[in-house]
């Protein structure tokens, strides 16, 4: 038996229950938590219309929103045009393994070269390695480090 088809969509306002479960999966996937706050902003402006915020796509199966991504376009010193940033990506477990993060990573390349930005990039955990086969298989890892200011 075949699993019911993914269909990636941008997110609506009607998605807040359901995008908080599944931003909640991810963040705790990465063992980390935000505040009522966060989450209230977060949401608002991935529904708003500032060029400079986050967009999201939606992954549904059966009518189920079942996974997401957050991406951002954004300047870049070295190139005329805007580059895109995924930072988020997440598939419930339950659909993990049969191409919920393959077609949102697309759906962000579809959406990058709509914007006629074709750098997309995004960074994962060195112990990620379960991502890092699909990574590999459809983008082309680069050897720089992220460093990040220190508490």
């Amino acid at each position: 038996m075949t699993a019911p088809a993914i269909h990636i969509r941008s997110l609506r306002a009607t998605d807040r229950v359901a995008w908080q479960a599944l931003w909640t999966g991810y963040l705790g996937f990465y063992e980390s938590e935000v505040d009522a706050a966060v989450y209230e902003t977060t949401f608002a402006r991935l529904l708003g219309d500032d060029d400079q915020d986050f967009h999201c796509l939606i992954a549904e199966q059966d009518g189920q929103p079942v996974g997401l991504t957050h991406y951002l376009f954004h300047r870049h010193c070295w190139r005329v045009e805007n580059v895109c940033y995924l930072q988020d990506l997440y598939a419930d477990p339950s659909v993990r393994g049969i191409g919920v993060g393959r077609k949102l990573i697309e759906g962000v390349y579809a959406a990058a070269d709509a914007q006629n930005a074709p750098s997309v990039y995004w960074m994962t955990r060195q112990s990620n390695l379960e991502a890092q086969k699909l990574y590999d298989r459809i983008a082309t890892r680069t050897d720089f480090i992220k460093y990040q200011r220190a508490a």
